[in-house]
C-alpha cells in the first residue's frame, strides 16, 4: 500500500505551497467552454471531453454507448445537415456559458465556522468523537470444559460486547468525519481560489439517461447546500416589479419548516413578519440571534437574507441589481410527469398540475387515506380478520405524512414492496414504537397499505409504470439493454449487464477481479425495475433542456438542478410562464406512443397496448402557481 508521508500530508493539510500541486484538472472555468458542436467535441477548452459521461463505474461512455453516439450524429447529420442531438448541444451550452462568482459573504461565514470548530449547520466537526478504551480485565470465575468451575483475569462477555459495538461505531463515525472533512476544505480551497474572479463556469454533460451535470465535481450548483449557498450568478439584474416579491418567496421555500408548503402570499407574509430576524442574520451571522441556523437550507437561506438587505437599502427596490438565483422546484417531479404521461386527472391534482387555491401535498394526501383504511381496519369496519386489526390498533397513533413520505417519493424509482416496508420499519424504529417483531409485522401491513394508496390516487400513472415495467422486460427476454431516445434525441442504453470474473492466480495468492463488457448477459430484473425510473428522468431531463432553450432565446438567465429550475429574482416569473409551456408542448407530444413504436422495431417484440389514458386537461397546467413553486 502506498501512502503519504505525514510530513508530507501535514504540509498539505496545513496550506502550504505544496497544495497548488495535488489539485485535480477539473476546476471551474474562468472562461465560458467550448460550444458543444459533436458528441465528442465541446466543455473543456484543452482537456478532451465526450458529452456523456459513464455509468457507475466509467469515467466515459462504454464502447456500445459510444458506437450508438457516433452512427446516430453521422446518420442524423447525413438525414438534416445537423445532429439529432442539436437540443441537447444547445442546452448543455446555456447551461455552461452561464457565469457564476463566489458570494464572499457566506464564504466569509463557511471559514468562520470552520475556524471554530465546525459541527454545526452542515459544517463538519474538526474533533473526532472518543473512542472507547478496551475494558480491563478483572478476576472472574467462569465455566470451563467438562462443568468444572474455572477462574482468571477476563472481561464479561456483554462488557466485550458492548465495547465491540461501540468501537466500531466510533470509529466509523471518525472514518466518515475524516471524508466529510476533506471534502470540505477541498470546497473551501476552489471558493478562496475562484471568490476574486469576475465569472467562472462550468462545462456541463450528461449521464446516460439525459439528465445534465457538471464536469466539475466539488464545488457547483448542484451540491450540497454550503456549496449552493456559496455560488450566485455572475451577471446582477434589477429586481424590476415583482423581483421583491419573488425574493421573499425564495426566502420562505429555503426555511422549509412547512412553510415552503404555504400559498404564496403567506409565504411573503412569513417573509415580512420575520424581516427584523433575517436583516440581523445578515448583519450579525455569527453573534446575532442566528435565525438562520435554523432553516432547512442554512446557507441558501443566509445567502438570501445577504441579498434581501441590501435589496431594503437600495433607494428603489425596483433597481436594485441582484445576483442571487431564486429557485423554483417542482411538485413531486417524477409523479408530475407520471401524471402527465397518464393524463391522470386525480393525480395530476395531488401533485400541482391542476390550479387550487393552495398548493397540495401528495405525501399528506397519501398518509390521509392510509390513515382511513387503518382506522377502518382498527374499528373492525372494514371486516378483516383479527390479526390485521391488532395490526392497524398498533400503527394507527403513527401514520401520518412522514410515515410514508420516503415511500412515496421512492414510488417513482419503482420501489418494491420490501423497500416501502423496510422504509417504514425505519421510519417506526427512529420514534422507538412498537418492539422488535411486532414493528416488522406491522410495518409489513403499512407498507401493503401505503402502496394500495398509492394505486388509488395515482391509478392511471401506475398503470403506465406498470406498462413501462412490463415492455423492458419483453425487451431484456431478447438478452439486449433496453435502449430508446429521449424527446430531444439523444440515445440512451441501460448498462445493466452481469459483471464478467476473472481469477489471477500468483505465488501469494488468487486474486477475482470483476470487469464489465457490452456482450456480457444483461441482468433482465435490474433492466425491469430501472426502465420506468429511468425513462422518466429522460423525460424530465428533456423537460429542464427545453425551458433552458426558451429562457436563453428571451435573454433570461437560467440554471438547472434536475427538478428545480433558477433565474434572477427579476425574471422569475417569467421563467414560470416558460417552464410551463415546455411542460405541456412535452407532454403534448404522444410519448408512449413513440416509445411503443421505437421498442418494436428496434426489437422486433410485441408489446401491449399503451394504457388507456384518463381526463386529465394537460392546458390547466399553465394556470397551476403550484406547479413549480
Amino acid at each position: 500500500v502506498v501512502e503519504w508521508h505525514p510530513q508530507l500530508r501535514k504540509m498539505v493539510q496545513e496550506s502550504h505551497d505544496y497544495q497548488k500541486d495535488v489539485h485535480p484538472r477539473y476546476l471551474p472555468m474562468l472562461v465560458p467552454p467550448r460550444p458543444w458542436r459533436r458528441y465528442n467535441d465541446g466543455g473543456h477548452i484543452t482537456i478532451p471531453s465526450v458529452v456523456m459521461r459513464g455509468n457507475y463505474s466509467r469515467l466515459g461512455p462504454s464502447p456500445a454507448q459510444l458506437q450508438q453516439l457516433q452512427e446516430y450524429e453521422r446518420a442524423t447529420r447525413a438525414q438534416t445537415g445537423q445532429s439529432g442531438m442539436q437540443k441537447v448541444y444547445d442546452a448543455l451550452n446555456v447551461l455552461g456559458n452561464q457565469g457564476w462568482q463566489i458570494n464572499q459573504d457566506v464564504l466569509k461565514v463557511l471559514h468562520g465556522l470552520w475556524d471554530k470548530g465546525g459541527g454545526v449547520v452542515g459544517v463538519p466537526s474538526k474533533s473526532n468523537v472518543r473512542v472507547p478504551d478496551h475494558p480491563a480485565k478483572r478476576f472472574i470465575v467462569f465455566n470451563g470444559q467438562r462443568g468444572s468451575l474455572q477462574a482468571g483475569q477476563s472481561v464479561p462477555y456483554e462488557e466485550y460486547r458492548d465495547f465491540c459495538r461501540a468501537h466500531k461505531a466510533a470509529t466509523r463515525h471518525n472514518s466518515e468525519l475524516y471524508s466529510l472533512r476533506c471534502d470540505f476544505q477541498y470546497k473551501l480551497e476552489v471558493a478562496d481560489m475562484m471568490k476574486d474572479e469576475a465569472a467562472i463556469y462550468y462545462p456541463h454533460n450528461v449521464d446516460f439517461r439525459g439528465r445534465a451535470y457538471t464536469m466539475h465535481p466539488h464545488l457547483n450548483h448542484l451540491g450540497a447546500d454550503s456549496s449552493r449557498g456559496c455560488l450566485q450568478f455572475a451577471e446582477a439584474k434589477p429586481l424590476g416589479e415583482r423581483g421583491m416579491y419573488w425574493l421573499m418567496v425564495h426566502l420562505a421555500n429555503k426555511w422549509g419548516k412547512g412553510v415552503d408548503k404555504f400559498p404564496m402570499s403567506e409565504r411573503q407574509e412569513w417573509t415580512e413578519r420575520n424581516i427584523s430576524d433575517i436583516v440581523d442574520s445578515a448583519e450579525s451571522p455569527m453573534s446575532g440571534k442566528k435565525m438562520w441556523m435554523e432553516a432547512e437550507d442554512p446557507f441558501q437561506f443566509l445567502g438570501a437574507c445577504f441579498e434581501l438587505r441590501k435589496a431594503l437599502r437600495a433607494p428603489r427596490h425596483e433597481e436594485y441589481a441582484s445576483h442571487l438565483p431564486v429557485h423554483q422546484d417542482g411538485s413531486c417531479n417524477g409523479l408530475q410527469h407520471y401524471a402527465a404521461l397518464a393524463r391522470d386527472e386525480q393525480g395530476g391534482i395531488a401533485v400541482n398540475l391542476v390550479p387550487g387555491p393552495k398548493p397540495a401535498d401528495v405525501y399528506t394526501g397519501i398518509a390521509e387515506i392510509v390513515r382511513s383504511r387503518v382506522q377502518a381496519d382498527a374499528d373492525g369496519s372494514s371486516g378483516c380478520d383479527a390479526q390485521t386489526q391488532a395490526f392497524a390498533r398498533a400503527v394507527l397513533p403513527h401514520v401520518d405524512r412522514k410515515l410514508v413520505k420516503q415511500t412515496v417519493m421512492t414510488s417513482v424509482y419503482g420501489v418494491t414492496f420490501i423497500g416501502a416496508r423496510q422504509q417504514i420499519q425505519n421510519r417506526l424504529k427512529e420514534r422507538g414504537a412498537l418492539d422488535e417483531s411486532m414493528r416488522y409485522l406491522t410495518a409489513c401491513y403499512t407498507a401493503r397499505e401505503t402502496l394500495n394508496g398509492l394505486d388509488t390516487m395515482f391509478s392511471n400513472a401506475r398503470e403506465v409504470m406498470a406498462w413501462l415495467g412490463k415492455a423492458a422486460e419483453d425487451v431484456a427476454a431478447t438478452q439486449k439493454s433496453v435502449r430508446w431516445q429521449t424527446p430531444l434525441g439523444l440515445p440512451v442504453i441501460q448498462p445493466y449487464r452481469r459483471k464478467g470474473r476473472r481469477v489471477i492466480k500468483t505465488l501469494m495468492q488468487n486474486f477475482v477481479v470483476e470487469y464489465e463488457h457490452d456482450e456480457l448477459p444483461v441482468v433482465k430484473a435490474k433492466q425491469r425495475s430501472a426502465f420506468p425510473p429511468n425513462y422518466i428522468h429522460s423525460i424530465d431531463s428533456s423537460h429542464m433542456m427545453l425551458t433552458a432553450i426558451a429562457c436563453n432565446r428571451a435573454g433570461i438567465s437560467f440554471a438547472g438542478v434536475h427538478d428545480s429550475f433558477w433565474t434572477h429574482a427579476g425574471t422569475t416569473q417569467d421563467m414560470n410562464q416558460h417552464l410551463r409551456e415546455a411542460f405541456v408542448d412535452l407532454h403534448s407530444q404522444p410519448l408512449l406512443e413513440d416509445l411503443k413504436d421505437s421498442l418494436e422495431l428496434n426489437f422486433d417484440v410485441k408489446l401491449a397496448p399503451t394504457p388507456v389514458r384518463g381526463n386529465l386537461d394537460l392546458n390547466c397546467v399553465m394556470d397551476s402557481d403550484y406547479f413549480f413553486s
